[in-house]
């Protein structure tokens, strides 16, 4: 394991359930506190940090188009979601120290600016996180949609996605013990073997920008500095050689 960075500026994609701790729904303090001063160990390595929350601890879009309401309502819904874990998480990092700018899709410029590329790129050269809210601004698209385009704009060297379990497995570890664990894949190993580690339009967007994609558990203390240096377990989804 290197005390050097392996990248020089990422993204670092949340699901709203990593913000629940052990709880049903909503949102545990103390698990977005470990995270927020995760980030900020990476921040000191000198690492320049985005990052992408999901809104599913709050609101998720398909389910409520499932209960009959219109998708593109309940994906609004959703975005909306996501801009509330983004300012808790905000709040989180500023108490470590961090300075932290929310940046929304959807203008709402009463909590937060609007989504600007360059401002974006400005704030993360002076050290600050940037976090970006309400997905991509559109219904039918998904946050780790929206985790790769943002990853691409900002000229990120890698997109990091914290989740549940330790990399990417042939199914839910969880449920199926005996599932197969992978060190290394390829995009099109993820799309022709159906995995569900990220949607077909994040890891084709990806695969385009040639952004390796790193798979890790957020919930292991320190995982990301740990990660950031090489070392730990996670799975990584590149372009062969």
């Amino acid at each position: 394991m290197s005390d050097q960075p392996a990248y020089k500026r990422v993204l670092l994609k949340l699901s709203g359930e990593a913000l629940m701790g052990r709880r049903d729904y909503g949102l545990d303090g103390n698990m977005v506190s470990t995270i927020a001063a995760d980030i900020g160990s990476v921040v000191q390595m000198g690492v320049q940090v985005c990052v992408v929350i999901g809104g599913g601890n709050i609101f998720r879009g398909m389910s409520g188009a499932a209960t009959g309401m219109e998708r593109a309502q309940a994906d609004y819904m959703g975005m909306l979601a996501t801009v509330m874990n983004a300012l808790a998480m905000q709040s989180a990092l500023e108490k470590n120290g961090v300075v932290t700018r929310v940046q929304s899709a959807i203008p709402m410029a009463t909590v937060c600016e609007p989504y600007i590329r360059r401002r974006a790129e400005r704030h993360m050269e002076k050290g600050r996180v940037v976090i970006f809210a309400a997905g991509t601004g559109n219904p039918f698209f998904t946050t780790d949609t929206a985790a790769a385009l943002r990853a691409a704009e900002m000229g990120c060297d890698a997109l990091l996605k914290g989740t549940q379990v330790d990399g990417v497995y042939s199914a839910d570890p969880r449920k199926v013990p005996a599932a197969e664990r992978f060190e290394t894949l390829t995009y099109l190993e993820v799309l022709s073997r159906d995995l569900a580690v990220m949607d077909a339009a994040a890891i084709s967007l990806a695969r385009e920008n040639r952004l390796p994609i790193i798979v890790f558990n957020i919930h292991a203390a320190g995982a990301f500095a740990q990660v950031m240096r090489g070392g730990g377990r996670f799975t990584r989804i590149v372009e062969p050689h």
